[in-house]
Order: C-alpha cells, then structure tokens, then sequence
C-alpha cells in the first residue's frame, strides 16, 4: 500500500461576482485546501461516524479496513485486537460510536468507541456472501442477531446467533432459519409497548414437514428461540409462504407468495402481535415486482409494478392497511429500484418519475419517455418541475451519479439533479446540473454538463465535479448555485465519488477518484473561505412548503419552517455536526388531516371513506331491517395529526348507519342452487381458476368449453355465466400448470388468446404454428410465467412429430428443435442443482431429424445452442414430482429398461427384479414418485380385457426395485387401478386379478381389492364393515372390519372413473375416503344390486355404508361438507354430510330429474359451493347446477385454530395408524393432523396446514421394512432371496460415497424411504463390514475400552444362560427360528414332546455356550490388539448411523422442520404410460 499526502497547488478562478465583507482578525482564503490520498485498490464502503470526522473504508481486494480521524486526510490500517481478513464494514444505524468489521471466516470485531480501539468476537458460522449478516435492535445497541452458516461434507445449514452484550457473549439463536430479525428493528417501532415487544425476534424457517418455499413460515419468540410459535399472520392462524419480512419505519411487513400464483400478500404490523393484509384495490402486488419505499412516520409508500417496467404508487393510512393510488406510470428500473425520493426534512414533498408513453412501453416495448413530477401535498397532487417557463426532468434512483440520496440532503431546502429542460428526460451523458433552493418549487441551471454534486454546511457551501469525463478541477458555490468557483485538484482523475457527513453540516468533503490504476481519496476543505461566523441577522425563517397562493401550506396539522442561512450571506453557518431543526406552528383541521378508519377505504372519487366490508352492528341492535345503529363516520384523524380541533372540521363524529347494509346471515339460513342450461349437447372441458391463500379477490372462477367451441366465464362458481371470445371457435384450452391466474384458448389456426387474470382482460398472441391434436402444444415453465415451449406439427411421414418454439415474453418466438414429440421444462424448486437448471429442457427428437431413426432424449441449458444427448433410443419419458423417468429400449431391442435422474443431469440405470420379467413387455405406467420412491406398473399381459401387471417399487434414488404386488389391474389404454391417498402418507388402494388363469384363457377378470399402509412393503384386503347403513347384516361378514379371502371390500377404481382427475380422498380432508363398491369375495359390477358407497374417516382402516347404490362424491370445505349425487340414474336431489358421513341430509335442486355427469368443486377442495353437470331428463342441451352451501346456518363462523394450543379451539388432533402395529406409529413416527371437530358449528375457509407436528419418535419394526432388491415376500410375512438370484452387493455404498466407513450385509430387507424410525429392529442391520481403506476408522468406531472389554466377556456368559433357559422354558419353538428375521414371534410347532427331554437340555447347553465365547472372543482379540497398537478406543456411534445418510428420529416439532429430505403431503401424479407407442409389429 502506498500512502502519499501533499498539498495540492490551488488556482482560485475569477467568480461571476465578488462579495464583500468586512474582515476578521483571521485573513480570509481564497479557496479551498485539497489534500489527497492514494491507494492501490479502491476502498467500498466508506462511511463516516455521525457527527464526527472518522471514516472507516474496506480495501475488498487486500481484506483490509482502514480509518481516518480527520475527514479522509490520513489514513491508517486497522489492526487492533487483532483485525485481519475483513470481507464486510458496518456501522450500527442508530448508535453512531458502534461498528463492525466482519472477517472472511469465524473472527469479527466490534468497536464501541469509533474504531478507536476494536474487540474480537467468533462465530462458527461463516458469514453470508448473498444476506445482510447483521440484524440491529432499534433502541438497544447491544443486541444483534448474528446469521451464516455451517458446512460439513458439502451440506451447509444455516444458523442465527443472538447477543445481548456487544458481542462479550455469542448464543444460538436458532438453527435452520432463512433470516432473522428483531421486531423492533428501527428506534420508531412499538413505541408505548415497548416492554412487550424488547426481546421479540421473528425468523423466516423453512416449512415444518416441507423444503418448498411455499411452505415458509414466519416464526415469533420472546425468549430467543426457547419456545416458539408461528405468527398469527391471518388472525386466528397462521400463514405459510412466506417470502421476506422488513422494518419499515414503525411497521413490519411481511411478503407471502402461495403455490400456484406470483401474486403476492404483504402483511402489516405496527405492534407484532396484530396483523392485516395491506389491500391496494384492484390492482395486484407480484412477485418481485413491489418496493416498499422510503416512508414516512405516519404511512407507507408502496410501488406497485405494473406491465413494462412501470408501477403505481400508492401511500398507506397509518397503520398500513389500506392503501390509496397517488400516481400511476412510475419509472420502474433493474431489480425493484423506482425513481421516487422525499425531500429530507421536509413533510409532503417528494419527487417521481413517470413514463409518458406507457400504453406504447406496454403494449409494444417502446422506449420509455420519462418525465419528472413533484408533489408538495404528500402525494395527494403531482405538478410539473419548472426551469422558467420550460419542463425540467431529472435523474432519479434508476440511474443514480451520487452516493446516497439523488437530490436533496439535510440541507434545508436545497436541492439539485442532473436532467435537461424539454418534453422528456434525455440521455445522462446530454444533462446539465440544476439546482433549487426553495424545496423544488423554482429551479435554474447550475452547470453545463452532469456532474457529481454534495451539499455542506447546511447548504451554505455547494461542490460539484464533472460526471462526464476526467477532469482536475472541483467546482464550488457559496450562494445556493448562484455562482460558482473552480479548484485545481492537481490531478486529472475521474471522479467515482463525492461524499460529505451524513448531515452535511461539515465544511469537508470527500472525494474518491481514479487514475489509470491509482485511486485518490481527496479532503477539499472550505474552512477559512469566509472570514466570520454567521449571525443572527444572516438568517431567515424558510417556510418549508408553500401552497398555489404561496403562502406556507400545513401538512399533518402544521406549518413548517427553517432557520436558514440566506443566499448571499457572506458567512458560514460554521454548527459542524448540529442538524437543522424544523419550526412549527399549528393549523386548524382540515380534510387532509383525517384518512379513512379501520375497515373503511376510498370511494372511486376519493372524496369519502366507505365501509369496505359489511360492518357488524353492536349487540342487541338492528332487531329490524329499517333500524340505524351508531357506528364511525369513516373517517379518523391520522395518528401523529396536530391540527387543532377547535374551529377545524371534524370528520371523524360518530354517524347513523342503516341497518339493512349490516353483514347478517342470509335470512333463510339454508342451502340455494341456481341452474344454467347451455346451447350445446355435450361439455368438453372445463377448469378451474383457483384463487390461493396470498391472491387479492373472493371470485371462484370456471373457465367452460362445450361441443360447439364456445367458452363460458363463471366468476361465481357457476351462479351467473358469461359467454367470452364469442366469434371464435376454440379448439382446446391450456391453464398454466403452475400460474393459476392464466389460463390459454387456442384456436385451430396460429392465433392464441390469452388471460392472466382469472379469465378476465383477454389478450391474443400470434403461435409460431398451428397445434397438433395429437401432440402436446404448450409446455409452462415453473417460475417464470411468460417463458413458454410450443410444440406444433411437423411432416413426419408415417409418425407423429413437431417443431418446438420458445419465447420469453408471448410475443417473440425462436426455433429449438425440429422432429421432437415432445419437450418440457425440467427445473423444480429444489430439483436445480446449477444455476443455469432454472432454463433445462429435454426433448424427444428424431435422431438426424429423420423420423425414420431412433428417438432420443437429448436437453440443453441454453435453448439448444449447445446441447446433449442422455439415451439414442427412448419410448419416452415421464417427469414425476420427484424423479425423472425413462423408458429406453434395451440393445436386443427384446425388453424395455428404465433409467432415473432426481436432477436431469445424471441418469441412473434401475435394476430390476428378475423374477417379475416375462417376455413381450409393452409399457410401463408410472404411477407415483411422491413418498421418495417410484412405483412403476409393469404389463405382464397386454392382450385385450386380460391386461393386468406387477407393481415394482424403487429406492430413494430410484434406480433399485423390488416387487411390491402381483396382477395389479390395468386397462388397454394403460391406466392402472392404483390410487394413493390425499393429505396422508404411505396409503394407496389397488384392484389385483384374483382369477389369473382364468383370465388368460379368456374369462372375464374377477377382481379383488387390496390396500397397503406403509407404501406399499405390505398389502392386504381391505376390511368390510358388518352392516350397511341400514341395519342390515353383510351376509359374509363373520367379524366387523375383519377381512378374509371369501369376505372382503372391494372398490371401482381408477380404470372405471369417468372423470379421472377425480379421487378417493382429498389433500384438505385428511382421513376421508368415499369408494363406490360391494362387500363379498370379489368386485361385482355397478349396476349390481349388492353395489353401495362407503366411507372411512380413519385413512382406510374401518368403513361404512352411506347408500345403497353408486353416487358420485365432492369434498367442501375441508370435508366439513360432503356431497353425493346418484351417478346410476337420473334425480333431482343431492344429499349432504356436516359430519364426516355419520348422518346425511337431503336436498331438492330442481322439479325435473337430471342425469348428473360430474359434482366438482375447487381443486382444494375449499369452497362452500359445488356445480353439478349434467343433463335434464327431456332436454338434449347441457345444464350447470349451482349448489351453494355458505347460507347454512351451520356454517357461518369460521373455525378458530389455535396452532399453539389446539386443544381450546375448533379442532381435534388426529393420528393416523397402521393396522397392525401399536401406538400410532407410521413411517417411525407419530404424526398429528388438524381435523375438524365434527360438532363445531363453522366452516374452515382457506386451506388448514393438514399436518400440526410429529409427536414422537417410534422404534423400527417389520412395517418399517420392504424386501430387498432379488428378495420376495413370502406368505408369513417374510423376505426370501429369489431361487437363483444373488443378493445386492451393498459393498457398492463404499465406491459411492467415499466417505463411508462401513456397510451391512443384506438381509433381504431395506428400509422403507418414507420411514424416519430408529433403533428397535432394524431389519436391515445384522452385520457390518469395513469399507476398504477405512478398516482403521471401523475400527475405532467400533472398539471397546477395558471395563467395556470386561462385560463383552461377563454379558455373553449371563446373556447365554438366559437364553438357554429362555429356550428350554419354550422349548416348542424350533431352534432353527434363532438368527432369522420374521414377521410375528412365534414359529412352527416343534416335534419335541417333553419340556425334560435330554435332547432339548444339551443342545441348549452346547448351542449357550458356544454363543457366548464366540461373541466374547472377537472382542478380546480385537482389545488386545488395540491394547499393542497403543492407541485409545472410541466408543460406537448410534446405532442409527452407520450406513450413508441414517434416517435421524425427531424429538421436536423443531428437529423436524429442519430436515433437510423432502417431506411433502402425497399429490398424486397423473399416470404416465411409458413404452405404449411401440411401432406395429415391434417388440419391446
């Protein structure tokens, strides 16, 4: 490092004009004093201590700080307590003797005395290179929340540390989250509460059993994380989504972002315990596309991004609920920056910058003609920036030349910009400087040319440099910008940074400038240029603000004024460090010193406050409709208002409000229905466009297409219908998969329309090609809404095949591929493993782009300007929730064989069982991947009605399968009788041929259902209830919910479904299952007389009889209300269930019987009305019948949850179970679910967090287990190894992960992928052996110490003889039963017939003894050994771990929210055939 401090030569310039003073008795100067600095690097982050001349710097480059006392002149390294390595600088904000430097690794400092002296502090977290790392406390400089994280073995974890005391001490505050924050993170938050709220701290964590970002939640803790709970964002529960939360002067807000939409809610608090959504009207706040912007005291300032880089602005009342527009067409620039500022100190006047020609920027990508705005009324008015007569536009935020603040400073009144005069806002390289000192009222031209510019000495001192290009000299003005002087700098630089004390009231300044490869820190110093101190006759009072009249204009009851220094006063204010304080005087109320009240927003003309829900009259009013009731004027004086009352308007006076416009229960508090009959014979789609937790609105919008091509719009749930494009003939119509809110109409020709808004605002786009009806059109990215793939066709010959366009925008469109039959995005939140994943797309393309060659998947991350290609010759491929499949033909082209990647990158061949294989196999179904493994359908028989095939299911990775279950049922198109529970994990239902033989001779199938509790390791008939609904006794049924081979119950599944997006359950209501079916020893048809539906609210383990008959079904609300409709034959009545099934009412929808094809309702399962579909009996034209639920008046309280306390609200905690083991345990744990109660009188409304907490941990047992790749299951339960097949060489985990110290032998068990447990049985541990070249480590691991040597010879012994007596007291059982692992206890009977037989007692005897020396001697021999080698034993580790990754148990709600495998509720995938589009006569 170079230091190099000189005198620069200083050559003051003639002044447009020269003041005269008379002199003091120090001579006056002639200019300023410029010293200068060098370094070799650049310093970032320079900052000064406020009120004070100590400057801290960071050299990024050399990891080193560096300080100044006196203003920048010299400069010194900070080496004190040991300071090295720095990679950050940071001053506290609100203590200004407090910074921090933080280290590149573990070791920080802190100073308390302005970097006079510095104290370290660790961390064992790194530092975030991408997050703030510091969170400050708004009024206690002592407490920090430290964050980073923690790597080992190439997984990092994130942690927040908490201090209480200067960093003396460093505690964990919580592991896993994503960021923390105190609740009072600013000196303005929680004022009058501040007990309550001191040690509050909030952290974003990952959701409790999910790693989406969906699933976020925000948690809250008074004692640093000792306890915590969610925040109650919602009212009575909390919220998942969250995005981020900041402090915004005295609120906090919180961004929440749903699955399914990028609209996003912000949530906001002025105390941390009470929250409200921020409602903006009509218009929607996305993602990434608001910024919350510098606020005032008493509201906030919100930017709202709207379409081509342009927003709305809008300013909040004073608790930052309602929001009302103030200007639209802001200038919206990179990453969320808006060209927006106050000017500081002065209440209500702020600058923007608005795009002229929006309509032109929106529409068609225009440049944008920027123009600037001013408002001196707090945004309520915008008027024009004037030089004279002309428009005046500046540089704002967008595209900033200073450090800081654009325009104004604490300087009072004084502001300047860069900017030209015109129509618009021109290049910066084009602008001049201008300054104003009247609070941008009135402006001139300062200098030619931009320049960089800092204000001092409360404005009395001005200093410019050119912006443009190098230069040598610095230019000043003494008189407000009136005139101005030149200083040679000695040096000609480029100037990177001009830069004074933050309240500029300092006569020094600094400046940061290049040359060639030398940086200069610059002190210019005006000190001495006036010879005499200001006084008191050099003053003026300065009214901050002043209206049309121009007088002095109130703003929040008061009028405001400076004590400043006049323009051409020939002195300075020399108050180094004392800020400017503003004067007041009272003004009597206005209109503009009142908003509207809670609960009340603007009407459309602004001039009122009106209700914006119904209110609710106090109790024991409103006993008639014609009655009034007193209730707010709307209207209420903003908090922090100091207008006088007396004399002024009075808003807020209590008023009279009618009655009837008071929110009250419909009055016949029961159900209604309205019915819609259609021009058209048949209904060929419809969807619904489902609102999420965080979307603006209450429509429940159906987008419906019939026969004819005309669309219909429904925004209530089918009440009223609108037709929509009319005129056009629709093809088909495309929701976005994953963007609820857009939804695409295509045509048969290259015109698309398009809405992104709920069916609303349709727009049309012009698509590369026509769609192919055969080929999949559009293809939606997951997180970027307008990046689309479109597929149109190609001639191909003989096959089916298309070209594949991209576009970014809708609008632009470029070639990918030729010859594909299909292409998709691949990225998945928490699927990328690089950044550029976020754009991988595979394809399935013509090899050559000849139809006649084989098809390959190939892909690419930069739309296939490079690509690869992963298999030559596919059938196809499936993308699963979790995995990605492949279907590829083997090299004899005889068989399929199947590959599996979990990121697109790296593909893995899967091994399959042998024993299932038989020639001449024609597809695959992938049926699920969402419990961590992959099921997989594969045909055994294709021939017609015979189809049937085994179910195969893969490890974690899904690359090893094992049999799960024989002559699963499948249908000739490939859907397979398969069907996973909703909402719960591990429980699916199955249709197997029980007549196989039979039916390969060519009789019909007879059918038999089965269900599995654990994902599928085990499968068993599904128990029949012993009497229907009625009373009525099951013939077969010899014990209740008992199954056997002749008496069992049997489902219609997916094969038979009409509609096959409808299901057996629902996500939302957990436990519940309605099936349509027949007790007996197999399935009977639907129209049998023995058919009935049945329910279960226990997951599958007991069901009951609902009706006789086959009834369609549809979940609301949760499952608090359930529907069913005769699906058999024509009627007129639905009936209704309020408590899960127990007892069911009937209601009449109309006179005339109507065939009912479909009852549906939203996706979640949410809402209180339902649509039937259908036709009426005499009428060949469609009808929709709307069921509406919300007026009963059992459901017209929402249910309160009470996540931390759920036994005192209107839910019950329930577990779900496995039939065959104790204690509730599934999947190693016991899992609790919210459930309503059945008899609570209130709906649920937005969907419940079905999953509460895991309350314990449970050992292993047999249902933890599946059987091992080549094992089968066996009749008693166990896994035997296939005849002839060898087992897993498991030695394979060793080359895999090098790390690995030991593997198991295979037992022919492996543990189910769902299952956390631990310890127990854990049937796939008996024996481990060393990885090679670790035989050390498994050593030690493993080894025993002395005393421990002295009971592995004493236990053996002990344990032999009771064992010998444990076998003689039970000599019955074969001895063959020891070392073999079974399912139950027992074994076969033994021959044996006397207990004192001499040929049970020896071989006991020998069988004891010789056991307890062969486990005794090996451990002897293994301490002796270690005992010579000279080193101590370390003691195992727990039995959990010894292999790969262990399944850790949980042992609180916490330890599972943090980890870090994914844990999400069963989706079930739609089937996806894989390997059914073989060419004719082609084996595969």
């Amino acid at each position: 490092m170079i230091f190099r401090s000189l005198t620069a030569p200083v050559l003051l310039l003639t002044t447009v004009s020269l003041l005269s003073a008379p002199w003091q008795s120090l001579a006056k100067k002639d200019a300023p004093r410029i010293t200068s600095t060098t370094f070799d690097h650049p310093l970032r982050s320079i900052f000064y201590f406020d009120d004070s001349d100590i400057l801290l710097g960071l050299d990024a480059e050399d990891e080193k700080v560096y300080r100044s006392t006196n203003a920048g002149e010299d400069w010194k390294v900070v080496d004190d307590g040991g300071v090295e390595r720095a990679f950050d600088i940071s001053p506290h904000p609100y203590d200004r003797d407090r910074a921090y430097i933080i280290g590149v690794e573990h070791a920080h400092w802190v100073t308390t005395d302005r970097g006079e002296s510095w104290r370290k502090f660790e961390a064992d977290a790194v530092p975030y290179n991408y997050r703030q790392t510091l969170a400050f406390h708004g009024r206690d400089p002592k407490k920090l929340i430290f964050q980073g994280h923690t790597c080992a073995n190439w997984e990092c974890r994130d942690v927040a540390y908490y201090t209480d005391d200067d960093f003396e001490h460093l505690h964990v505050l919580r592991e896993g989250s994503l960021g923390c924050s105190w609740a009072v993170s600013t000196p303005l938050f929680g004022i009058g509460i501040e007990p309550e709220v001191e040690n509050r701290i909030f952290c974003v964590a990952r959701g409790l059993f999910s790693p989406w970002s969906s699933e976020n939640r925000l948690l809250v803790s008074d004692d640093y994380f000792e306890s915590e709970e969610e925040a109650m964002l919602g009212g009575s529960r909390a919220i998942g989504g969250i995005i981020n939360m900041a402090p915004v002067k005295k609120y906090l807000v919180v961004a929440v972002r749903a699955e399914g939409t990028d609209e996003l809610a912000l949530y906001v608090s002025d105390d941390s315990s009470q929250w409200h959504r921020a409602e903006f009207g009509n218009h929607k706040v996305l993602e990434e596309a608001y910024t919350v912007l510098e606020s005032t005291n008493y509201s906030m300032q919100v930017d709202v991004m709207g379409m081509g880089e342009t927003g709305t602005l809008f300013t909040s009342n004073s608790n930052g609920t309602y929001f009302t527009k103030n200007i639209e067409h802001t200038n919206r620039g990179p990453r969320g920056y808006v060209d927006f500022e106050k000017i500081t100190g002065i209440q209500g006047i702020v600058i923007v910058n608005v795009v002229d020609n929006w309509e032109d920027v929106e529409k068609k990508g225009a440049e944008k003609h920027i123009t600037s705005k001013i408002s001196f009324d707090d945004g309520r008015t915008f008027q024009d920036l004037t030089v004279g007569s002309k428009r005046l536009h500046l540089h704002s935020v967008t595209n900033p030349s200073t450090s800081g603040r654009v325009f104004s400073s604490p300087a009072p009144g004084m502001v300047m910009g860069v900017g030209n005069t015109g129509k618009r806002l021109q290049d910066y390289k084009e602008g001049n400087l201008y300054v104003s000192d009247d609070a941008g009222l009135t402006w001139k031209e300062a200098l030619e040319g931009a320049h960089k510019y800092e204000f001092g000495d409360q404005g009395a001192v001005i200093v410019a440099i050119d912006d443009q290009d190098t230069t040598k000299e610095v230019k000043y003005s003494l008189n407000h910008g009136k005139d101005w002087a030149k200083a040679d700098l000695g040096e000609k630089i480029r100037a990177k940074l001009l830069t004074t004390v933050p309240d500029s009231t300092s006569l020094k300044f600094l400046l940061e400038a290049t040359k060639e490869d030398d940086w200069y820190l610059f002190v210019i110093d005006f000190e001495g240029l006036h010879e005499r101190k200001c006084k008191e006759d050099d003053f003026e009072k300065w009214p901050a603000r002043l209206g049309e009249d121009g007088d002095p204009s109130c703003i929040m009851g008061h009028k405001q004024f400076y004590r400043r220094r006049m323009a051409d006063a020939d002195c300075f204010v020399a108050e180094e460090f004392k800020d400017p304080l503003p004067q007041t005087e009272p003004c009597k109320c206005s209109r503009e010193d009142f908003e509207c009240d809670f609960n009340y927003i603007r009407s459309e003309d602004q001039t009122e406050c009106v209700p914006a829900v119904p209110l609710i009259p106090p109790a024991g009013e409103c006993k008639n409709s014609e009655d009034t009731f007193t209730a707010s004027s709307g209207f209420r004086l903003i908090p922090g208002d100091d207008c006088e009352r007396k004399g002024g308007e009075e808003l807020d006076k209590e008023v009279k409000r009618p009655c009837s416009g008071s929110k009250k229960a419909p009055a016949s508090g029961e159900i209604t229905h309205e019915t819609t009959t259609f021009g058209s014979t048949q209904f060929s789609e419809w969807h619904y466009l489902e609102r999420t937790q965080s979307s603006s609105g209450d429509d429940e919008s159906v987008i419906m297409r019939t026969a004819d091509g005309k669309v219909f719009l429904t925004k209530d749930h089918g009440k009223t219908w609108l037709e929509i494009l009319k005129g056009e003939k629709i093809t088909s119509i495309a929701p976005h998969q994953y963007f609820n809110d857009a939804i695409f109409f295509l045509t048969e020709g290259k015109k698309v329309f398009y809405s992104l808004e709920r069916g609303d605002n349709l727009q049309d786009l012009e698509a590369p090609a026509p769609p192919h009806p055969d080929l999949r059109t559009l293809h939606f990215h997951p997180d970027y809404k307008d990046s689309l793939l479109w597929t149109g066709p190609k001639d191909c010959g003989t096959k089916t095949c298309g070209a594949t366009y991209h576009t970014e925008n809708r609008h632009e469109w470029s070639l990918l591929l030729q010859a594909v039959k299909k292409c998709e995005f691949i990225q998945r939140e928490g699927r990328a493993s690089q950044e550029d994943d976020k754009n991988l797309v595979f394809c399935e393309q013509y090899k050559n782009e000849n139809p006649s060659n084989s098809l390959q998947l190939v892909s690419s991350t930069s739309w296939f300007k490079d690509r690869k290609v992963h298999f030559d010759d596919i059938l196809d491929f499936a993308t699963m929730s979790e995995f990605i499949i492949v279907a590829a033909k083997t090299e004899d082209h005889k068989f399929l064989k199947v590959d599996a990647s979990v990121d697109g990158r790296v593909f893995a061949p899967a091994e399959f069982p042998p024993n299932f294989q038989v020639e001449h196999e024609q597809a695959y179904t992938v049926l699920d991947s969402s419990t961590h493994a992959v099921f997989l359908h594969v045909t055994v028989n294709n021939e017609k009605n015979q189809e049937y095939g085994s179910i195969i299911k893969s490890n974690s990775n899904g690359t090893s399968y094992s049999l799960s279950l024989r002559h699963v049922n499948r249908d000739e198109v490939g859907f397979v009788d398969f069907e996973k529970m909703q909402g719960i994990e591990g429980v699916a239902m199955v249709n197997v041929i029980d007549n196989v033989k039979d039916v390969e001779s060519g009789k019909d199938k007879k059918l038999k259902s089965m269900i599995t509790h654990n994902d599928g390791a085990e499968w068993t008939l599904i128990p029949p209830p012993a009497k229907d609904m009625d009373g009525n006794k099951f013939g077969c049924v010899e014990k209740a919910d008992t199954a056997s081979e002749k008496c069992s119950l049997h489902i219609h599944s997916y094969t038979e479904r009409y509609d096959k997006h409808a299901t057996f359950s629902s996500p939302s209501a957990i436990g519940l299952m309605l099936a349509v079916g027949n007790v007996g020893d197999h399935l009977t048809p639907k129209d049998s007389d023995d058919t009935y539906t049945f329910i279960t609210r226990d997951g599958g383990i007991t069901w009951n009889a609902i009706r006789k008959g086959s009834y369609l079904w549809e979940y609301g609300d949760q499952g608090s209300i359930i529907v069913i409709c005769d699906q058999a034959k024509a009627t007129n009545v639905v009936y209704y269930t309020l408590d899960e099934g127990k007892t069911w009412a009937e209601y009449q929808f109309s006179d005339t019987e109507m065939d009912t094809y479909q009852i549906s309702t939203t996706p979640s399962d949410n809402s209180r009305n339902f649509l039937l579909w259908g036709r009426f009996e005499g009428s060949d034209k469609v009808s929709t019948v709307n069921l509406d639920f919300t007026g009963l008046k059992e459901r017209q309280r929402q249910c309160v949850l009470k996540d931390s306390s759920p036994e005192e609200d209107d839910y019950e905690l329930w577990e779900p179970k496995h039939p065959l083991q104790e204690g509730n345990c599934l999947f190693g744990h016991v899992a609790q679910y919210h459930r309503k109660r059945l008899d609570r009188e209130c709906y649920n409304g937005f969907k419940t967090e079905g999953l509460h907490n895991i309350a314990k941990n449970c050992s292993c047992t047999r249902q933890d287990f599946e059987c091992d790749y080549n094992y089968e299951r066996l009749g008693d339960g166990t896994c035997q190894l296939v005849p002839g097949l060898q087992p897993a060489d498991h030695a394979l985990v060793c080359k895999e992960d090098p790390r690995q110290i030991e593997y198991f032998e295979p037992t022919g068990y492996r543990r189910i992928p769902l299952t956390t447990c631990q310890g127990g049985n854990e049937f796939d541990k008996l024996r481990s052996r060393p990885c090679p070249g670790h035989e050390a480590d498994y050593d030690e691991k493993h080894g025993i110490s002395g005393l421990g040597l002295f009971f592995a010879i004493l236990v053996p012994f002990v344990a032999a003889g009771a064992i010998g007596y444990y076998a003689w007291t039970n000599w019955r059982h074969k001895l063959s039963g020891f070392g073999q692992i079974r399912l139950g206890e027992g074994g076969a009977p033994s021959t044996f017939t006397d207990r004192d037989s001499p040929l049970i007692t020896v071989p006991i005897a020998i069988i004891a003894g010789t056991w307890a020396v062969a486990k005794a001697t090996p451990l002897l021999v293994m301490s002796l050994w270690r005992s010579a080698k000279g080193y101590l034993p370390v003691g195992s580790g727990s039995s959990g771990g010894w292999m790969g990754r262990s399944h850790a148990p949980y042992t609180s709600r916490s330890a599972f929210s943090a980890r870090r495998q994914d844990y999400s509720h069963v989706v079930a995938d739609e089937d996806e055939l894989l390997g059914d589009d073989l060419d004719d006569g082609e084996e595969a």
